[in-house]
């Protein structure tokens, strides 16, 4: 990896639920403008990993993270940065949707205006730019009072991305977007995050292997081999490498289901 320049590198981390020692030794970088997937077992902590992207982890009582993650070079640990400056840049797309209880147009809405955009016409484009990206505005803009509540699940995850893209972030996580939807929607889900890339730099952690060959540029996959042992990055490479000649037999056996 030597040569790359990433959008966030990993150095050696870390990371401790109380006592219990849940990552160990991780270092891996996300490129930019690529999409890269986090696949491996249940509880071999990817969605941990992906949450100390953008410090979500902060939220939980008695975790300790050591080691440097940087954004575009600089320490998002370092104590003078401002958690939800981070957040806006590093945006999160949760497993089941989430859409706030109020108008489509206020949930895309709801971002600008935390961060100081109050004037109507600026709100309009942005939630119509938004709502055009995530793929839901040939869908909504006829009923953008209705309640985000009322749409479909699928429809109510593309409008959790229209929400995070609404302000301006520069890398999308993804904790499993397609694992609470149905398979129509997983399509249209699959086909945005290939659009979005061109835009964002894209993390997605998924349980699905049809799903990380398909959509992923990179693949890092993650094994705890004992449950009371911390987690590792066992092999991180391009996709089409990992899926027809990974270096590592666990990473052959994950990906062929012998195991997990």
């Amino acid at each position: 990896m030597n040569g790359d320049t990433f959008k966030i590198n990993v150095e050696h981390l870390d990371f401790h639920y109380g006592d219990f020692f849940a990552l160990e030794d991780i270092s891996v970088g996300i490129r930019q403008y690529a999409t890269t997937a986090f696949i491996g077992p249940s509880g071999c902590g990817k969605s941990t990993f992906l949450r100390c992207l953008n410090r979500m982890n902060d939220l939980i009582p008695e975790t300790k993270v050591e080691g440097k993650i940087t954004l575009d070079g600089n320490d998002i640990y370092a104590p003078d940065v401002d958690t939800a400056s981070l957040r806006r840049r590093v945006g999160m797309i949760f497993q089941a949707p989430n859409p706030f209880p109020m108008s489509i147009y206020d949930n895309v809405a709801y971002g600008p205006r935390i961060h100081g955009t109050t004037n109507k016409a600026q709100l309009d484009e942005i939630v119509e730019k938004s709502l055009t990206r995530a793929a839901l505005w040939k869908e909504v803009s006829g009923k953008l009072n209705t309640s985000g509540l009322a749409l479909s699940g699928g429809q109510q995850q593309r409008l959790c991305i229209a929400r995070v893209i609404a302000v301006d972030p520069e890398v999308l996580l993804m904790d499993e977007p397609c694992s609470a939807i149905d398979p129509t929607s997983i399509q249209k889900i699959e086909d945005l995050m290939d659009e979005l890339k061109s835009k964002y730099t894209i993390v997605i952690v998924t349980h699905n292997m049809q799903q990380a060959a398909r959509v992923s540029d990179w693949t890092a996959f993650f094994l705890a081999e004992h449950a009371d042992r911390p987690a590792k990055l066992i092999e991180y490479d391009k996709t089409d490498t990992m899926f027809t000649n990974p270096s590592d037999k666990r990473t052959e056996d994950y990906i062929t289901g012998r195991f997990g």
